[in-house]
């Protein structure tokens, strides 16, 4: 017998939890025979899944126990219960959830994203009154209603998932098991989309507090840094010490319903010059530099932490944060600079580097040629050099091929108008500009794999990020002259 959402509102929400496994339990015991589709097509759809008896080979939940869990993210919704006791029977569904296996949760993902879908006629007939309405008087009012159809019982849902305290880190961590498999079955495209705009909403700056972490803070939030660093891994209590002492800061936003997770956080190091490698700024035998004399802060790394946060954006804004709040704190800081990885170079660069040599003139082709004992030079020789960049010295011309490479990667290579790399489109997009390529900024075999060991640093002219944002809306990197001068002419 099916259960419905009106039936279960005569029952306490205590026996949410032990009724629906009792349900999973009974009908994964069962013992049926996989059987196949006619058609021979792929699964069956939800819908063929909450009408059946049987469950079939490959699917996870029983058509029982699928209806029965469709009952009860329907009765998180019903709208005539209120919000304390939404987020009650809310909270059973996650305390349900959480014991359940991966591909049990898939089925989870499919009833949120399939079954709380706007209604569809009413969707076609306000957007068909909205279009009638246009250039009248009862365009805004129609307007109105079009947006009172699109939005969907998915929506509630979620909203009520988010009462109780624990709601929003589960949210958080359903979409970041949820976003790998979106590609397999695009079936639970709404879902993503949904959280996307909802996470945009709960997650925006202004309702964020910027912390300072130091080496004062709690053991439990230092041990995230380690956990959630990016860019250099943290290797020690040493390490990470070093990069939290008195001429370091590091600086992250924290939400109110994840109190003890910095959200994303930057390491600065306050410096009297534009640094040119990782290795002097995490020695952990340097001495401090007197943090009130520096006159350039290095952002050195940069990490998000919650991959279910995925397209929220809010790294700009905390750069732009922590600059206002390191003048305030340390007036003689005149310089903000990053020292940032290419971690796209290698892999455009094997794709590109024949390009790039037919562009060499005929006494670069010569050197290059001689130096890795192939004329005219090839692409697969040039790339078998490179794998030595470390010994590679100042006048090589393998080395040169690179650095002129690399700036053509950073200043050139777009896509769609925008920088191909992901750290270059970031600092490019917050208005920064490209101001020097560094040979070996990176020696570590991370830094080798991702760019040869070559390192950038992005300038942040807080007079001219304006103008540099516009140069990039035109396709247009902003770059120095120095980069400009590592340009092929050719």
């Amino acid at each position: 017998m099916i259960t419905h959402a009106s039936d279960w509102i005569t029952r306490k929400v205590s026996r949410l939890r032990p009724g629906l496994d009792a349900e999973v339990k009974k009908d994964a015991g069962a013992k049926t025979k996989p059987v196949p589709r006619a058609d021979g097509a792929g699964p069956r759809p939800l819908t063929e899944r909450l009408e059946a008896t049987l469950r079939r080979n490959g699917e996870a939940l029983a058509p029982r126990a699928l209806r029965r869990a469709l009952a009860e993210l329907e009765a998180v919704t019903d709208p005539r219960i209120s919000e304390v006791e939404a987020g009650r029977r809310a909270h059973a569904v996650v305390q349900w959830y959480a014991g359940r296996e991966l591909d049990e949760r898939r089925d989870v993902w499919l009833l949120m994203s399939e079954r709380f879908a706007p209604d569809v006629k009413k969707v076609s007939h306000a957007r068909d009154s909205h279009q009638a309405a246009m250039g009248t008087s009862e365009e805004a009012q129609a307007e109105v209603h079009l947006r009172r159809a699109l939005v969907s019982p998915r929506l509630r849902l979620l909203q009520r998932f988010a009462i109780e305290p624990e709601g929003m880190r589960f949210l958080v961590d359903l979409r970041a098991q949820l976003l790998p498999h979106l590609k397999g079955d695009r079936r639970l495209l709404p879902l993503d989309a949904e959280l996307e705009h909802l996470f945009s909403t709960w997650f925006d700056v202004a309702f964020l507090d910027l912390r300072r972490i130091s080496w004062d803070s709690p053991a439990s939030l230092i041990e995230k840094l380690i956990q959630y660093e990016a860019v250099h891994d943290i290797k020690s209590w040493a390490d990470v010490k070093n990069r939290l002492d008195s001429d370091r800061r590091c600086y992250g936003f924290f939400h109110p319903r994840l109190p003890n997770t910095p959200l994303i956080f930057v390491e600065v190091a306050l410096v009297d010059r534009i640094s040119e490698g990782i290795v002097p700024l995490l020695d952990e035998a340097a001495a401090p530099v007197r943090a009130d004399r520096a006159t350039t802060a290095i952002f050195y790394s940069i990490s998000n932490t919650q991959d279910g946060l995925r397209g929220v954006s809010f790294g700009d804004s905390l750069i732009k944060r922590v600059v206002e709040t390191l003048q305030q704190e340390l007036p003689r800081l005149k310089h903000f600079a990053t020292l940032s990885p290419i971690p796209g170079f290698r892999g455009w660069l094997a794709k590109n580097v024949g390009s790039l040599l037919a562009r060499l003139d005929e006494k670069r082709q010569t050197e290059l040629g001689r130096a890795i004992g192939s004329l005219p030079p090839t692409a697969e020789r040039v790339l078998a050099a490179a794998e030595e960049a470390g010994a590679l010295d100042a006048r090589s011309p393998v080395r040169q091929l690179l650095m002129n490479a690399a700036a053509e990667y950073l200043g050139r290579a777009t896509a769609e108008g925008k920088p191909v790399d992901p750290v270059a489109r970031f600092h490019l997009g917050n208005g920064a500009r490209v101001e020097r390529l560094n040979w070996a900024g990176d020696p570590s075999p991370k830094g080798h794999k991702q760019s040869y060991g070559i390192m950038v640093n992005y300038l942040y002219d807080l007079k001219r990020l304006d103008k540099h944002r516009a140069l990039l809306a035109q396709g247009k990197v902003a770059v120095s002259g120095e980069l400009d001068d590592l340009f092929l002419k050719g």
